[in-house]
């Protein structure tokens, strides 16, 4: 209960014409985290607060490639959300979705983070990576709440649903939405480097690790390469396990966003990589994501 208090004045209702959705207010002065398909093809959307206030607010900026968008609602000293370290998430979790699903304001529903570092495919075939899975349900108008723990911090927002399908829900990990946020605030868009694979974190046996002189404890293990993409032209195969950016450490795929930052757009870098249990480093030059 009292988690719910500390978060519930944060979670708005927010409407595109007649559909609609949530968001949570991260900022005093107002800057409100959704979804970018609750607010696609809109300048600015109408909000309705915890108090029953309600406000136009404009659309500060959208990120199709994650489905966070942010908006601002007039006004400040406005009760703020605490973002999480979403790293530090764990499966069997505990965790609370907080909502406006149908109209029903601060709606509230409990389950655990059944998996995390999922692939989610969108209605527009756009693939989101490193997303929470929860068995917290989720109704319609539940997009772009906050999904958060029970320390009241939001790990993530919500933002799928798998019709037919019980118990299987997904977020946007925090760690994430903080990076977007940040910069949707500041430039209104998202310029992204990508590789053009798709992941999962592994853990690296310590054997392995001291073997080939490596700090990380884990890197990325390589599921799928795009045809055509950065990462094919280098050289990189499926089962490839990534370690280094850079030399920058890649232990989660939350590293591997933090790393491939926009200024890495058309600049060679160097991909460290264990393959066969030998450690091979290969030049790999990041394409602006579309």
């Amino acid at each position: 209960m009292r988690v719910v208090e500390r978060v519930a004045p944060s979670v708005v209702n927010v409407r595109r014409g007649r559909a609609g959705g949530s968001g949570v207010i991260v900022t005093p002065d107002g800057y409100t985290l959704t979804n970018a398909h609750v607010v696609e093809g809109a300048s600015a959307v109408d909000v309705t607060l915890g108090s029953g206030a309600e406000a136009r607010a404009p659309v500060v900026g959208a990120d199709a490639a994650t489905d966070l968008a942010v908006i601002r609602i007039p006004g400040s000293g406005l009760q703020a959300a605490e973002l999480a370290d979403s790293d530090a998430l764990r499966v069997g979790q505990l965790v609370i979705a907080i909502g406006d699903p149908l109209g029903f304001h601060s709606t509230v529903t409990t389950g655990v983070v059944s998996a995390l570092g999922r692939s989610l495919r969108g209605s527009d075939g756009r693939v989101i990576e490193n997303v929470i899975q929860t068995d917290a349900a989720l109704n319609p108008g539940n997009s772009g709440g906050p999904l958060v723990d029970t320390h009241a911090k939001v790990i993530g927002i919500n933002t799928a649903i798998i019709p037919m399908a019980q118990g299987i829900c997904f977020a946007i990990p925090a760690t994430t939405a903080r990076l977007v946020a940040a910069t949707l605030i500041r430039d209104g868009r998202v310029r992204r480097a990508y590789l053009g694979i798709s992941g999962a974190a592994t853990p690296i046996g310590r054997p392995l690790a001291a073997e080939l002189g490596l700090a990380n404890t884990a890197g990325i293990r390589v599921l799928d390469v795009v045809a055509g993409g950065p990462a094919e032209r280098a050289g990189v195969r499926a089962r490839d396990l990534l370690v280094s950016l850079d030399a920058v450490a890649l232990g989660t795929l939350s590293d591997l966003q933090r790393a491939l930052a926009a200024d890495r757009i058309g600049r060679a870098a160097t991909l460290a990589l264990i393959r066969h249990g030998e450690l091979l480093q290969l030049s790999v030059t990041p394409a602006e994501a579309s």
